[in-house]
């Protein structure tokens, strides 16, 4: 495939993948899934982009709690809740304590349990009350803020797509993507991700990048603990990385002291 219509390809798989969009999905490989993986935090910074708008429009006409949850919210809605549905999953096959084939049959079950709706619970809160805090900030560190965040989360996924981590299961979303994504790729996402995040904390221009830095340093060990319990990713691991980043990521830019 020549490399125009495969990066045409990869962004439409990106956005298919990450968002509601109306956008058609085309070709789908595992050259196309490597392209969309790293096209990840575009995705991401646009649905920042939105969210930020969702977040000070709202924020101008009600009180910043309200704002926030609304922006939440909104946020599941542009993502059909695929990334909190799989944060649940993976939540409730790790704290199964079972491995292997066992934990992955718990996350096919449509139910969900009392680990996942206490994951569900603390990151949902955490992220409205960051973006309760953000709602006072100037527009220009909100949209910052925002757009990192979300961004980030995406490039989460992108570091769990890297090569050397293994798919779970031999089918499904883990095994189109997992191994896609070289270093090369993986540095450039996240020094963009880490540039977009400086105006985010007024008068602490590395505060941002820290917060972006930290999550995805995080993110490393919970994915090999991840790929030690179940043997590998999937798509449910990757929506739960791009919860736990993008509330790692509020959550940074947030702190004073």
């Amino acid at each position: 495939m020549p490399a125009d219509s495969r990066l045409l390809a990869g962004a439409r798989l990106a956005v298919t993948t990450f968002s509601t969009l109306p956008v058609r999905a085309g070709r789908i490989d595992r050259t196309v899934a490597g392209t969309a993986m790293a096209l990840a935090p575009a995705v991401g910074a646009l649905l920042g982009a939105l969210l930020a708008g969702v977040l000070l429009l709202v924020g101008a006409l009600a009180p910043a709690l309200v704002a926030a949850g609304v922006t939440v919210g909104a946020a599941a809605l542009l993502t059909r809740g695929l990334h909190l549905d799989g944060l649940a999953d993976t939540v409730d096959a790790l704290g199964s304590y079972r491995r292997g084939a066992a934990a992955l049959e718990i996350m096919k079950k449509p139910d969900v349990g009392p680990f996942g709706v206490v994951a569900l619970v603390v990151v949902l809160l955490v992220q409205a009350a960051a973006l309760a805090e953000l709602a006072g900030r100037s527009w220009p560190a909100c949209l910052a803020a925002v757009v990192a965040a979300t961004a980030a989360g995406r490039l989460g996924v992108t570091v769990a797509c890297r090569r050397g981590v293994p798919a779970a299961r031999p089918d499904g979303l883990g095994a189109l993507v997992a191994g896609t994504v070289g270093p090369v790729t993986l540095t450039v996402g996240a020094v963009a991700v880490a540039l977009l995040a400086v105006p985010a904390v007024p008068g602490r221009p590395w505060q941002g990048p820290l917060a972006v830095v930290a999550a995805l340093a995080v993110t490393v060990p919970l994915l090999a603990h991840v790929v030690r319990r179940l043997g590998g990713i999937t798509g449910d691991v990757l929506g739960a990385t791009v919860e736990v980043v993008t509330t790692l990521v509020y959550l940074g830019v947030v702190l004073s002291g």
